[in-house]
């Protein structure tokens, strides 16, 4: 890779990942350990950071540009090692050490450090073990101290796991000893830099153009949708996607315990929760968030995840004007999402009977959406079922469009249920075509 592209923060991960065998050649490789090589890198850095400020340190360029002249000052640095010291040094200063390409390789989805000897990633779906590693645990200490810098968490024996989100909005969780016993632990979920539309979805067979089609009238619509799903099935990237459709001139609340989600309209107020300080105080549940968005004169809310006690206020705030809100949670089926909210309602702790609890639901959910992660590593929207009503204490829904093997492979279909929304979707302005809902 030309050396003005790797200056310019653009490396290639695999080939950083083989950068030293390949550029220095057998004889170097013969003549410097790895040990001599992180000697003269540490060597050179000491007088890099004597010979430049702080503010210069963040530009790229520049700091390019210092290395090369400190570098090429030593004639005994051969051009393939001065290469490579020179990108590891951009990286270590300006960005995230060894895993700086790997921010940076837009291929890469999800980065897991497990230990400071230890990198895997997630590309295009399937984990794969990288040839990177700190050098210590000293140094994967130092780059987490920096990716803290910027959101005020903490991290020490005292709260020795966090939640946090990077500047280019990707999230990031760290646990460290004695939680870990290997090691500083920490995984970066990476979002798409242009956040993925509908119209994506569809062309990477996540869903079918009759899915795709009801979801847009749902939002529209304003029924109150629930997308659940497994651990990296999707799930928030659906409601990025989604939540597109919703009207310009609604009041938008978002609530997150780290902010991911990045919606396009203009009247949007992103609201985060945020842990208890050192002397455990300052603590901002999502509870609390959603009872403050109530005050707030939000027309929709959206819940990035609903994980606890929480999920009886969104269910109120659902049945108290604010239709169309839509939130997420971990379930394996729609009856299983269903089955959780209920849980979580009882965690509210308030000793409501089970009728009653369920009674909210049935009134306050409208569709739920089931993703998931294949085999091969790709999404799918497998299931999206309506709430029909409450019967003999059971909530019953309805199926109406599901994925499902065949001997012909997997493919989209409806199941022939017409929506008992139409009319409610009239209501707000959209024509629904009861066509999309035949099954076939």
């Amino acid at each position: 890779m030309p050396l003005k592209d790797r200056i310019q923060g653009k490396p290639a991960a695999q080939a950083y990942r083989a950068m030293l065998e390949r550029q220095l050649g057998p004889a170097e490789r013969e003549r410097l350990s790895r040990q001599q090589i992180e000697t003269l890198r540490t060597r050179v850095q000491e007088a890099l950071l004597r010979k430049i400020d702080v503010p210069e340190r963040a530009d790229r360029n520049r700091l390019a540009q210092v290395i090369g002249e400190e570098l090429d000052a030593d004639p005994t640095i051969s051009p393939g090692l001065r290469d490579y010291l020179l990108q590891s040094l951009v990286d270590e200063i300006s960005g995230y050490g060894p895993i700086q390409p790997l921010m940076e390789d837009p291929a890469v989805t999800e980065i897991m450090i497990n230990g400071p000897k230890t990198i895997y990633v997630e590309r295009s779906g399937r984990v794969e073990k990288t040839g990177l590693a700190f050098r210590d645990e000293e140094h994967l200490g130092v780059v987490l101290e920096k990716m803290l810098a910027f959101t005020g968490r903490r991290l020490d024996e005292s709260s020795p796991l966090v939640d946090a989100r990077l500047p280019d909005g990707s999230r990031l969780n760290a646990v460290i000893h004695p939680i870990s016993v290997i090691g500083t632990v920490v995984t970066i979920r990476k979002f798409s830099r242009d956040p993925l539309t509908l119209a994506h979805l569809l062309a990477n067979g996540t869903l079918s153009p009759a899915m795709a089609a009801y979801l847009e009238w749902a939002v529209r619509g304003r029924l109150n949708v629930v997308i659940s799903g497994g651990t990296a099935s999707g799930k928030t990237t659906t409601l990025n996607a989604i939540s597109a459709f919703i009207g310009p001139e609604e009041r938008i609340v978002t609530i997150e315990d780290a902010a991911e989600l990045r919606l396009q309209q203009s009247h949007w107020v992103p609201l985060e929760a945020r842990p208890a300080n050192a002397e455990n105080r300052g603590e901002v549940t999502i509870r609390t968030l959603v009872r403050n968005a109530l005050r707030m004169r939000p027309d929709r809310i959206l819940v990035g995840e609903v994980r606890g006690a929480e999920a009886l206020d969104m269910l109120q705030a659902m049945n108290t004007g604010h239709e169309g809100s839509l939130t997420t949670l971990h379930a394996n089926s729609p009856r299983d999402a269903l089955n959780r909210l209920e849980t979580m309602v009882l965690m509210a702790g308030m000793d409501l009977p089970l009728v009653a609890v369920r009674q909210q639901i049935a009134a306050a959910v409208d569709v739920v959406v089931q993703q998931a992660r294949m085999p091969d590593g790709s999404r799918r929207i497998v299931s999206i079922a309506e709430v029909q009503g409450l019967d003999a204490g059971n909530i019953l829904m309805q199926e109406l469009f599901q994925y499902r093997w065949d001997a012909a492979g997997g493919r989209f279909r409806a199941t022939g249920v017409v929506s008992r929304f139409l009319d409610k979707m009239r209501t707000h302005g959209v024509e629904p075509s009861p066509a999309i809902f035949r099954e076939e």
